[in-house]
């Protein structure tokens, strides 16, 4: 175990601290995946905060400390928007830096909450390259970094969703708690309290099946730094763990989960469709684990929803890692024979009646009898592609099924 661990007391002033700042956050028993899971599914709401996350809690536990002293902070989005609404509540300047791919939605709502109080640099083509730009400029510039996750008092101020949770729950057990995990600040908080106050309570880590930086060093036993990581589920998305939060989360956690990013944009579009809610990526990865779990029947289940600062530029992706995911779009390389009719062809004795061509490119090729296409088809049903596959090696087409646009 690490040397340092937050305690009841440590928890208790964090509480303190943040009251008539975070406001009430709810913890929402939910009707619909209750049912479907056979379970009592409670939703813990981070994403009806001030700034529609948790990360508030940590970024103002830690500046409440530091008086008037300027700060210099790395986010992709939300804790920017809790240290820049730290800044402005507590009377601090803050220079924010952000990656250069930080949408304009993202810069805006740092802005509007920050004010004239905060400055945003983007720099860095990603989260670490920007984060090491930033943690440069505090050190030369002698300014205090406010660290998204690897700081004692940003833990100690995640840690109070797990004190709002266990209140809301009002002497009814928790059986399991689900997660998201990132960089373990909110895991190393919130498990740190359960642990002490419901020991039984069975708390499950859920990270991005393209960042699963928590899990690799579970199973490292130590802290590893990935090479490489997909940053779609950017809220949760982190080449390395946090040093202090790894060793409180080895202790505490009683499972790991990874989930595909394409489980995480259905996950959105059915509890937009189910219930009104606009849940970024990284927030949704709690109720993905319910799809996965099968532990949780008959049980009080709890998930955190850490945030829902989704941004409607990114739907189109959405759906179509969604369709994809759901098997409803596919994705081919077929030679095509150089002549009229090719394409009539493959649509009269390839498609079934409910198939759509929904992507079609074409390149002619000089001195060739046949030409790559590359294809794009969206079902009604499922199991349609296997039809599809079929008539592709009955009709002698020569093809190639791609996983993605990224393949061709």
């Amino acid at each position: 175990m690490s040397k340092y661990v937050p305690t009841l007391k440590n928890i208790a002033e964090a509480v303190n601290r943040l009251k008539g700042v975070c406001g009430h956050v709810p913890l929402q028993l939910n009707a619909e995946l209750s049912q479907k899971h056979s379970a009592r599914v409670y939703l813990q709401r981070e994403d009806l905060g001030p700034v529609r996350s948790y990360k508030l809690r940590g970024a103002f536990n830690k500046m409440a400390h530091l008086g008037s002293q300027s700060v210099v902070t790395c986010s992709a989005g939300n804790h920017a928007q809790g240290v820049a609404f730290s800044c402005r509540n507590l009377d601090i300047n803050g220079i924010i830096f952000m990656p250069n791919i930080t949408t304009q939605q993202k810069i805006n709502k740092v802005k509007q909450f920050g004010g004239k109080k905060v400055s945003i640099f983007l720099d860095g083509n990603n989260f670490d390259e920007s984060f090491e730009i930033a943690n440069a400029y505090a050190k030369e510039h002698n300014r205090n970094f406010i660290h998204p996750f690897d700081d004692e008092k940003v833990i100690e101020g995640q840690a109070t969703v797990g004190f709002d949770i266990f209140r809301q729950m009002d002497g009814k057990s928790i059986d399991y708690l689900f997660l998201p995990v990132g960089g373990g600040g909110l895991s190393a908080g919130v498990s740190s309290y359960i642990k002490m106050v419901s020991p039984n309570t069975k708390i499950i880590g859920v990270e991005p099946l393209g960042a699963p930086s928590m899990l690799t060093a579970l199973k490292a036993g130590r802290v590893v730094k990935l090479d490489k990581i997909n940053s779609f589920v950017d809220g949760a998305s982190v080449k390395k763990v946090g040093e202090l939060n790894f060793p409180i989360c080895q202790h505490n956690l009683d499972d790991m989960l990874l989930i595909d990013e394409g489980h995480v944009c259905s996950k959105i579009i059915q509890m937009y469709n189910d219930n009104g809610f606009i849940i970024e990526p990284a927030g949704v990865l709690s109720l993905c684990a319910l799809d996965i779990y099968p532990e949780i029947r008959g049980k009080n289940v709890v998930s955190v929803i850490s945030g829902g600062n989704s941004d409607i530029f990114r739907m189109p992706e959405i759906l179509e890692k969604s369709l994809v995911y759901e098997g409803l779009k596919h994705y081919f390389k077929v030679q095509f024979a150089q002549k009229a009719g090719s394409l009539k062809d493959f649509i009269l004795n390839v498609l079934g009646p409910n198939d759509d061509i929904i992507y079609f490119r074409y390149t002619r090729a000089i001195n060739k009898e046949t030409a790559p296409v590359v294809i794009g088809i969206q079902l009604r049903e499922k199991h349609d592609i296997n039809l599809i596959m079929i008539n592709l090696i009955k009709k002698g087409f020569v093809f190639e099924k791609l996983d993605g646009l990224g393949e061709e």
